[in-house]
């Protein structure tokens, strides 16, 4: 789905008379190049990025902190799986901030070395999830013998640079485009209508016109007693937001005591305004995480 935004574009100074010449935007994704981050990075930035490649997701937040990197990218929820847990605490404890989401239909894909065919495969490699996800195709293949990885698309990248035969790839298909695999078997995930949101973050928080945002992430802790939690979200509805997420977690220092993950969205600015102004009251520890632009329709 197109949601390219320009961003805010690093611009040199002018020097010795010559005119502003437009960077390119650094953006740190966990994975490689070929993976589904880098597809949402093209999706979202557009094709002049400087892509960072970062093995975990703690590695684009610290891109990110150290000033390497001028945006991230993070999965942050499965329309099969569920949300990334972690992820949500990376966003809060580093204070980094949400300037946009974008979603992503998942397909999975298996590719081999090019010649080859399943019968020659031996072992499939890829991400737990994807492999999790592919689960009743390679049910049929009980020759196969699957092994996690850290990225769906570093092992096609393997595959390719180690000229293995024997091994197949369960990733999307920018990894075989761009690591010349073939796919032997398209779009093999078990519920085809698979799709993960992904949030673009920023060290600094960017601030759109007011009349552009309709969605925020926020999070907040509750009086530990009875009726807390639906006072709050009665606090929502009145507002007119709409609750489009809400995830718990526990609070580390506190035993059993939660905080709340909240996405909502709205029409109206000031309806928001209200909301927040009323939760700074009512909860303990509010921040909001994010003000963006909806990727989906209210």
């Amino acid at each position: 789905m197109g949601n390219s935004q320009s961003g805010d574009e690093i611009f040199p100074e002018a020097v010795s008379g010559q005119s502003n010449i437009k960077m390119s935007i650094k953006v740190a994704i966990q994975g490689i190049k070929g993976s589904n981050h880098h597809q949402v990075a093209i999706d979202f930035f557009g094709h002049d990025i400087e892509l960072l490649e970062c093995l975990s997701f703690d590695a684009v937040v610290d891109h990110l902190l150290t000033g390497r990197a001028d945006k991230g990218i993070m999965a942050i929820e499965n329309s099969i799986a569920g949300s990334i847990i972690p992820n949500y605490n990376l966003v809060y404890h580093n204070n980094i901030h949400i300037i946009g989401e974008h979603y992503l239909n998942i397909h999975h894909n298996l590719m081999v070395l090019r010649g080859s065919t399943i019968e020659d495969v031996h072992e499939v490699h890829s991400h737990p999830m994807a492999l999790l996800q592919c689960m009743e195709f390679l049910k049929s293949y009980p020759h196969i013998k699957m092994v996690e990885s850290v990225d769906t698309a570093e092992t096609a990248m393997r595959i390719k640079l180690g000229k293995l035969a024997n091994i197949a790839a369960i990733a999307p298909k920018m990894a075989a485009d761009l690591y010349d695999l073939d796919i032997i078997a398209p779009e093999i995930q078990t519920i085809k209508n698979n799709a993960t949101r992904f949030i673009i973050l920023k060290k600094q928080n960017k601030v759109l016109p007011k009349e552009e945002i309709n969605k925020a992430s926020l999070r907040f802790i509750t009086d530990h007693k009875r009726g807390s939690l639906a006072t709050v979200l009665n606090v929502m509805s009145d507002c007119n937001l709409n609750l489009t997420k809400i995830q718990s977690l526990p609070v580390i220092e506190t035993p059993w005591k939660y905080a709340f993950f909240v996405d909502v969205t709205f029409e109206e600015y000031d309806h928001f305004t209200k909301a927040k102004s009323l939760l700074q009251i009512m909860s303990e520890d509010f921040r909001v995480l994010g003000e963006y632009k909806n990727a989906l329709l209210i």
